[in-house]
């Protein structure tokens, strides 16, 4: 897949932001959170340059730039800019939802967040089938897209998901701005959801299915 190289992070930002009832509001917006995860990716911008990256109007990336600002997610690049030309950057690599279980009375926001990150993760993998004729071979038998179906209480659910986060933080000097540039290496997207099927009648009967490898 064609992608920019990463840049580096800066290592003054602080590591992670942790969404609660008030940052809630400033990322429940799909726009919002493509453009926060566009300046993670391939780092500081312009709204103008941000909305040519995003096939959007710079009048909108700009008021949404602006939003993020008001509740931390981004901050102006003071290095960069000539008059009224304003950079701006992710102020954190990363973003813990984790606390989205105990916020009350803004479920509205929460349930947008989470749609919006659904439909972004849904679009990673349609490019990602959409390229798969041209990548290079390596590469197609590398990726994959595989779901398996368990039996699991709330609490062994919650017990994978902290073996799965804990195995991916294994690989934290791959993380993007930290990888060197040898030949090969390309950002990769690793999602996981762990979601209950709450209204299949077999579902304790289900059988792990993983998808063929490779694909």
């Amino acid at each position: 897949m064609s992608e920019p190289a990463p840049q580096r992070q800066d290592p003054a930002r602080d590591e992670t932001i942790r969404l609660d009832a008030r940052s809630i509001r400033g990322i429940a917006h799909p726009l919002r959170v493509q453009i926060l995860g566009h300046l993670r990716i391939h780092g500081p911008t312009t709204a103008t340059r941000l909305a040519q990256a995003l096939s959007l109007n710079s009048d909108a990336t700009s008021y949404h730039l602006r939003q993020l600002s008001t509740y931390g997610f981004v901050v102006e690049e003071q290095s960069r800019g000539v008059g009224r030309e304003r950079w701006w950057k992710a102020a954190h690599t990363m973003t813990d939802a984790s606390e989205l279980r105990t916020i009350t009375g803004d479920g509205e926001a929460a349930e947008t967040y989470l749609r919006s990150i659904a439909q972004i993760y849904a679009g990673r993998m349609h490019q990602s089938v959409d390229e798969f004729s041209t990548m290079p071979p390596q590469w197609r038998h590398a990726a994959t897209l595989s779901d398996y179906f368990l039996s699991l209480t709330p609490e062994e659910a919650e017990e994978l998901g902290t073996e799965i986060t804990e195995l991916l933080a294994s690989y934290a000097q791959y993380r993007l701005g930290d990888d060197s540039e040898e030949p090969g290496r390309v950002p990769v997207s690793v999602q996981y959801q762990i979601l209950p099927v709450l209204e299949t009648p077999t579902f304790h009967d289900a059988a792990s299915t993983p998808a063929s490898g490779g694909t």
